[in-house]
């Protein structure tokens, strides 16, 4: 009656009695007979795995894309501003602005000078110190990623002064030298 050697082999070491090894025998016909077995539970388990693998996978590939153009975007805004920046600024003047709560010193001749203060240059971070960029240029860069552009003098120039203020007639100048 048993019908494979595994129960042929339990039945003589005495682990299996014949009682069991009939009912297990019986239970594994009648699961092929009613295609009732744990197959179907085991493959819905496996694709759930599968699909949440891909899923996870699809995610990371994701993110690994962002980051790249992320990368790919700020070198090409370090390539913009390394190739378009003002070579010729050195002079006896110096400039002070504010970069990560630090102000720093910048020496520059007096044309770079107003061209600040009046708002047409903008200083921006370069690789290891600062440029000085054309508005237009300095305003694409900013579109494309902000960070770069640290001193924008135009936007002070087109601030909205209070209507109330009593001191509104009285222009107070930014580039004095004291």
């Amino acid at each position: 009656m048993v019908k494979n050697a595994l129960q042929a082999q339990l039945l003589k070491a005495g682990l299996v009695d014949n009682k069991k090894a009939k009912k297990l025998s019986k239970q594994a016909v009648h699961e092929q007979r009613t295609g009732q077995s744990n197959d179907a539970e085991l493959k819905a388990k496996i694709e759930k795995d599968l699909q949440e693998k891909l899923a996870k996978d699809q995610a990371l590939n994701l993110e690994k894309k962002r980051q790249l153009e992320e990368k790919t975007l700020q070198a090409s805004v370090i390539q913009m501003i390394s190739h378009h920046k003002i070579k010729d600024t050195d002079g006896e003047l110096t400039y002070q602005f504010i970069d990560e709560n630090k102000i720093k010193k910048v020496y520059i001749n007096q044309q770079i000078y107003n061209a600040l203060v009046s708002g047409s240059l903008l200083v921006a971070k370069d690789q290891g110190g600062y440029a000085f960029l054309p508005k237009a240029l300095a305003d694409r860069i900013n579109e494309k990623m902000e960070g770069f552009i640290l001193v924008n003098n135009a936007e002070n120039k087109e601030a909205v002064t209070d209507e109330e203020d009593p001191y509104a007639a009285y222009v107070i100048p930014d580039d004095l030298m004291w």
